[in-house]
């Protein structure tokens, strides 16, 4: 789960990290409130929509402003409308606030990271010298400039290693040990709330020579998201948790659509559509606590691509309930007029013989099995007539 810049940046104040402090508007009367109370002081302000992705900069969704005129201007043009950044679908996500900022004079940019490195089994801590840039090209183009410090999970970090990241970025004098802090800080708040990722890009030196954290990112391990009440709570500052975050939903280059709970079954049927000749048009796991509305959403993923041709969905009920899948499915197909698709569904496991027997009473053109190879066949089927030439 990803928290947005806002939220971030609360739980880092909790840590005493460096960051300035902002105004979060999910209103115009809200901003105006502000302005009127003098809340945000006096400009240049730097206006941020909030949405989970990066690379709003460069999409318009970050701008320096010199006004209360032009923070009024910027946040009728974007709340309620929907920013697209390079992370985003195509459609991209929907502004519901935006957080206000002193602008600061800034020195020097850093790039600061810490995550989990599965394969490794530890966490790993990267600093760039490339801050404001995005990672990813800087380690294509220039690696030398990337500096990385291993970190055992069992007994955290150690000052000394900041310093020696410090050290590796040119950072001297009092630097060293103010980086080293953050470095220190940033780790035991990844630990202590189940975080898989703390992005800081970047990780400036201002005009006063102190550090401050001017953008962030983080993930919350889902899976120990029960556990971590406090985050709970920011998160519902803004608005519920949406299950739609809990869905794991890849598009691919094929045309049978495939709805799949766990990514484990996702992926050996994914391997069984290949080997029987067919192509998925997707990965797409709803996990294991989805609710209606995040499993009607899902297959309105399915049925809104246009290369899928037939729909294979494969359900193990446990905690998600065949019945269930089964009436979302029926809902979700009675919405949906545009064309015909094809539709194989395979169900065990929890209320399956229930779920079944509502696919087959809906009159629906839905092929009902419990037999995974066969439900493929009959995917896969359906996709080669489609294709065929009868002229």
């Amino acid at each position: 789960m990803n928290l947005y810049e806002y939220q971030a940046k609360k739980l880092m104040e909790k840590y005493n990290l460096p960051v300035l402090k902002g105004f979060v508007c999910a209103t115009i009367n809200d901003i105006e409130h502000c302005i009127v109370s003098n809340s945000i002081g006096y400009g240049p302000w730097v206006v941020k929509c909030q949405v989970r992705a990066g690379g709003r900069g460069k999409s318009g969704g970050v701008c320096l402003v010199h006004s209360t005129k032009n923070i009024l201007s910027f946040a009728n043009k974007w709340l309620g409308n929907r920013l697209i950044t390079y992370q985003t679908t195509d459609t991209g996500e929907l502004v519901t606030s935006i957080l206000i900022e002193p602008a600061v004079k800034i020195i020097q940019e850093f790039y600061l990271s810490i995550s989990i490195d599965r394969d490794e089994s530890q966490i790993i801590c990267m600093a760039s010298t490339q801050g404001g840039m995005n990672i990813e090209i800087t380690e294509q183009k220039t690696p030398n400039f990337i500096h990385k410090i291993v970190i055992n999970p069992s007994v955290g970090i150690y000052p000394y290693q900041g310093r020696i990241l410090a050290c590796k970025l040119g950072l001297s004098g009092a630097k060293i040990n103010q980086f080293s802090r953050i470095i220190v800080s940033i780790t035991r708040m990844l630990l202590e709330h189940d975080l898989t990722l703390i992005e800081i890009n970047p990780l400036a030196i201002t005009d006063d020579d102190y550090f401050y954290c001017l953008d962030a990112k983080m993930i919350v391990d889902r899976n120990a998201i029960f556990r971590q009440s406090e985050l709970l709570n920011i998160c519902a500052i803004n608005k519920p948790i949406d299950m739609l975050n809990f869905i794991n939903y890849i598009p691919l280059e094929g045309n049978i659509g495939c709805m799949v709970n766990g990514a484990g079954l996702a992926m050996a049927t994914m391997d069984v559509i290949k080997s029987l000749g067919g192509i998925p048009a997707n990965f797409l796991d709803i996990g294991g606590g989805a609710n209606k509305e995040c499993i009607i959403s899902a297959f309105n993923m399915i049925l809104k691509n246009a290369k899928v041709q037939a729909i294979l969905v494969n359900i193990f009920g446990g905690i998600v309930c065949c019945d269930l899948v089964a009436e979302c499915i029926i809902t979700a197909l009675a919405r949906y007029t545009t064309k015909h698709i094809p539709i194989v569904a395979r169900l065990e496991g929890n209320n399956s013989t229930l779920g079944s027997n509502r696919l087959i009473n809906s009159k629906l053109n839905i092929i009902v099995t419990d037999n995974l190879i066969y439900a493929i066949q009959q995917s896969v089927t359906a996709v080669n007539l489609k294709n065929v030439n009868f002229s």
